[in-house]
């Protein structure tokens, strides 16, 4: 991590292992607070908007989601893919210039998006003109999360994570608020059950996602400031004197983000077009438009929701990853980008995959939990989809790890020829069998593990790294598997003996993690120097030792 020297100046990064596990770490954490979070809210939500409001908000969202990475959501990586690979090279003064041209590359594509997500919105939602005032009130968003990015991109290429994780976690605090105040307060001059009230109620909750980008702008703003002086330090120390001009660098940056851009295109567009071939095929089977928006809502509001909890992890390990691998890469120090790549799926993994186990064995009480009430679709989804996690949290970092070492067209083909494939493989099962969601549940299974399988091809074409089979992925696996018995059984067990649906989950959670914890050691996983380079990795082993669980290693 970046820290500050005697004479003031920041040394550059360190790209040591226990950094790199520190940072993803700090973004980790902070990803699944800001979702759970994001999960705690959308319970109330839930009871205000019901699966149709969900639905709304859902098909909004989706066209935002869009346009935001087409727009500005490449930024961070751009940036701090650049500037870091100028800090590698103590190129400090080129480094802020190239804050610089991002600023005004956001200004301008910021504000072009915003004003087409506005002025289309009709067009945007189709044949669900409910959902118009939900997607007007999130385009100026679009515009908003464009200097949010930026400033997150600038403080990450200085492995300054912090600041990124508490804007994160103060966004989806605001977020959750206004949402539903917002929704219950524009929601309530109409009847519950009615599509006006879900219309206004879904209206209510865009709010809050704007809201949540401004505060965390707010807070951002502030960590630049702290840092300020430590930044012109090290620029002022820069002794360069043939400073890339803004044109090069400008360049550089729309050469960097515009395979990126396309790349988030394809990615987004995945959600957009599922959706309106959804629509479009039940609509032609005769699916009347309330039970279409329901099942959509089912699926973004419920099923998509808890599957973006543990996929946060991986993207925000993919986000720690980048300064790291990039700068790596800059210096042709391929044992470090390779330790790099290894440590990121080995954390991805081991986070992930018993996530993905948790999810599936105890669905139907963790939706019973967070949407009560809610249809029972949604859980056998979540049984169904749950394999998705793993898929969609590996194929984001694998993402991470090509766009790092500079072979950012990788991701766009791969996402393209998986998007295709998909898209048959979505449209056959909707016309020609009766799966409906599940048809959605399936395609996205499909689509995550394409993108596994051609992301996994690259990194091995171009990187040309051993990966730790038995420790990244099948530790975890044997071990969750185990896992996944304990957490059923126990919470099965714990009702009987007291039938309260919170109790047993919480209780059935908490053993579950603790098997885990012991499971992974025993079954070879890590060692006891790789659980010390782990964040409080000492504490772990220390820990270990009592239980003398490294007695079979």
């Amino acid at each position: 991590m970046s820290k500050e020297n005697g004479t003031g100046k920041i040394k550059k990064p360190s790209g040591r292992g226990s950094d790199f596990a520190f940072q993803a770490a700090v973004l980790a954490g902070a990803g699944i607070l800001s979702r759970v979070i994001g999960l705690l809210y959308r319970s109330p939500l839930f009871q205000i908007l019901g699966d149709e409001g969900n639905g709304y908000y859902g098909t909004a969202y989706n066209i935002y989601a869009m346009i935001l990475m087409i727009a500005t959501y490449s930024i961070p990586t751009a940036v701090s893919k650049i500037i870091s690979g100028k800090l590698a090279l103590g190129e400090y003064k080129s480094a802020k210039r190239v804050f610089r041209c991002a600023f005004v590359y956001v200004v301008i594509a910021g504000g072009i998006a915003a004003i087409i997500t506005y002025i289309g919105a009709p067009w945007f939602v189709g044949e669900h003109p409910n959902a118009i005032i939900s997607l007007r009130i999130l385009a100026p968003t679009i515009f908003l999360s464009g200097f949010l990015a930026i400033f997150r991109g600038y403080l990450q290429a200085y492995n300054t994570m912090v600041p990124t994780s508490i804007s994160q976690i103060l966004e989806q605090i605001a977020n959750a608020v206004v949402s539903i105040m917002a929704a219950y307060f524009l929601s309530r001059p109409f009847a519950p059950g009615t599509s006006e009230h879900a219309k206004y109620g879904a209206a209510g909750s865009a709010m809050g996602t704007g809201a949540g980008v401004l505060c965390g702008i707010i807070f951002i703003l502030l960590a630049y400031t702290s840092k300020r002086k430590e930044i012109d330090a090290a620029i002022a120390q820069d002794k360069t004197v043939d400073v890339e001009s803004y044109g090069k660098l400008f360049k550089q940056i729309i050469i960097i983000m515009t395979p990126i851009i396309v790349a988030a295109f394809v990615y987004n567009i995945v959600a957009t077009v599922d959706m309106k071939v959804f629509y479009m095929i039940l609509g032609d089977k005769g699916v009347d438009k309330l039970t279409q928006v329901n099942l959509y809502g089912v699926y973004s509001g419920q099923f998509t929701v808890l599957m973006n909890v543990p996929v946060a992890i991986a993207a925000s390990v993919g986000i720690a990853l980048i300064p790291n691998i990039s700068g790596a890469y800059t210096k042709g120090d391929m044992k470090a980008s390779n330790h790099f790549l290894n440590e990121a799926l080995s954390i991805t993994m081991l986070v992930t995959i018993p996530c993905a186990v948790g999810m599936g064995v105890l669905a139907k009480p963790i939706m019973d939990l967070l949407f009560k009430g809610a249809d029972p679709l949604a859980a056998k989804s979540l049984t169904v989809g749950c394999i998705a996690i793993v898929f969609y949290s590996l194929s984001t970092v694998t993402t991470s790890v090509l766009q790092g070492i500079g072979k950012v067209m990788e991701p766009v083909k791969n996402a393209t020829i998986a998007l295709l494939l998909h898209l048959i493989f979505l449209a056959a099962l909707l016309k020609y069998t009766k799966l409906d969601l599940y048809a959605l549940i399936l395609g996205t299974i499909f689509y995550s593990l394409l993108m596994c399988i051609f992301n996994a091809a690259s990194v091995r074409r171009y990187q040309n790294a051993g990966t730790d089979f038995k420790r990244i992925y099948l530790a975890p696996t044997i071990a969750s598997l185990f896992m996944g018995v304990v957490a059923y059984g126990s919470y099965k067990l714990i009702y009987m003996i007291l039938p309260s649906n919170t109790v047993s989950l919480f209780a059935a959670i908490i053993l579950a993690i603790i098997f885990y914890a012991v499971a992974i050691i025993k079954a070879g996983g890590y060692s006891e120097a790789e659980l010390e380079a782990l964040p409080k990795g000492a504490s772990i082993v220390r820990l270990a030792k009592k239980l003398h669980l490294f007695k079979s290693l």
